[in-house]
């Protein structure tokens, strides 16, 4: 076990890589040279996560270099008119700086009014990069949309399985097509309709133009005035996985090889039902406990649940992260499901605590939300 007289000189060396890795990113000529960044943020998430840097540190460090590869690339694979009359989206996790291993990408960009896009030179910066040189002659924005989601595969983003992506039309809008999109969520049939606001309300813009993201935010705040039967079952979905039987007890014993899934019993719960208490009363912060944070000092929730909530959260983050990062060294596919059995003491019962209090904020939500009326 480190010493705490060796520890912090090496955070404060881990920090400093991370200061390098974002001039690496800032500097880079091509997807190869992104490519290497994204490899070394790999290394550091498991260098500071097995020092024991807390996980919300983490988690910023990720975000911002993220962040910094998202704007690198697009400033490499799209031509600058349209990066000044365009804001490109991360969304999910991503968008809400709470995604530490690159699960899959959720993406979009909303394009100026009136801005017509259909050149096909390849962008400056882009030579020496196999993926962009047999992409360079496809014309239009559908070409500059592909060109980016294959370069973020090539970086170690998975492709969405739902297809929440630029190169799918509907995540690559102008502003007032989007608009009308936004509206048939709310008030349309599509079924999918909640989940795609869900998506989009975790949106941050990662380059071009974030006035367009404002814009679009505004225009959601007033179409939402009123929608109270909307936002109660756009929260409901905060409540429908059900624990299983006797999981509290589960998290007591050792031999037990069935898994929890900690995304779905825990933090699911907490985000999307944040997500749903900030939709309702206006709050714009990106991430889960800045959302909190602004609930509470706006009256919406109880100081003390808000504090716990976050705690949760980040231990729940925490706890999925070290297991991943196992699963990872196996050479096995990352997930949310951990055994009981594989849980160290230390572990099970702060994870116990914090499913209590998912559970606490479950009923708060069905209550806040009347959920019996629906």
């Amino acid at each position: 076990m480190m010493s705490p007289m060796t520890a912090e000189p090496q955070r404060e060396m881990l920090s400093l890589d991370s200061h390098l890795i974002g001039v690496h990113i800032d500097e880079a000529a091509g997807v190869a040279d992104l490519q290497a960044a994204a490899g070394r943020v790999d290394e550091l998430v498991r260098l500071l996560h097995g020092s024991g840097t807390r996980v919300e540190r983490v988690m910023r460090l990720v975000s911002d270099l993220n962040t910094r590869i998202f704007a690198r690339l697009w400033s490499l694979v799209a031509p600058a008119e349209l990066v000044a009359n365009s804001c490109l989206l991360a969304m999910g996790s991503e968008g809400r700086g709470e995604q530490i291993l690159r699960t899959d990408q959720d993406n979009a960009l909303l394009l100026r009014d009136g801005f017509a896009f259909g050149g096909s030179a390849a962008p400056a910066g882009a030579a020496g990069t196999d993926l962009l040189r047999d992409l360079r002659d496809l014309p239009d924005l559908p070409a500059v949309a592909a060109r980016f989601n294959a370069a973020l595969v090539q970086l170690g983003w998975p492709p969405c399985p739902g297809d929440i992506m630029l190169t799918n039309p509907l995540w690559r809008q102008p502003l007032a097509s989007f608009r009308e999109t936004m509206r048939d969520w709310i008030y349309g049939a599509d079924p999918e309709g909640p989940m795609h606001l869900a998506i989009f309300f975790d949106a941050a813009a990662k380059a071009g133009d974030a006035t367009l993201l404002t814009e679009a935010r505004d225009h959601l705040d007033r179409i939402l005035s009123g929608s109270d039967s909307f936002l109660a079952r756009f929260a409901a979905a905060a409540d429908q996985f059900q624990e299983p039987g006797n999981w509290l007890s589960r998290l007591v014993g050792k031999r037990d090889e069935q898994p929890l899934d900690l995304k779905k019993l825990g933090t699911f719960p907490i985000v999307h039902g944040v997500r749903a208490l900030s939709l309702k009363y206006g709050v714009r912060a990106p991430g889960t406990v800045d959302r909190l944070a602004a609930l509470a000092a706006a009256g919406r929730l109880d100081e003390a649940l808000a504090r716990e909530l976050g705690d949760a959260l980040h231990l729940l983050i925490g706890i999925r992260l070290t297991h991943q990062l196992k699963q990872r060294e196996r050479g096995q596919p990352v997930g949310n499901e951990v055994r009981p059995s594989d849980l160290s003491t230390l572990e099970r019962e702060p994870l116990h605590d914090a499913l209590a209090i998912v559970k606490r904020f479950r009923l708060f939500l069905r209550q806040h939300f009347r959920f019996d009326t629906l």
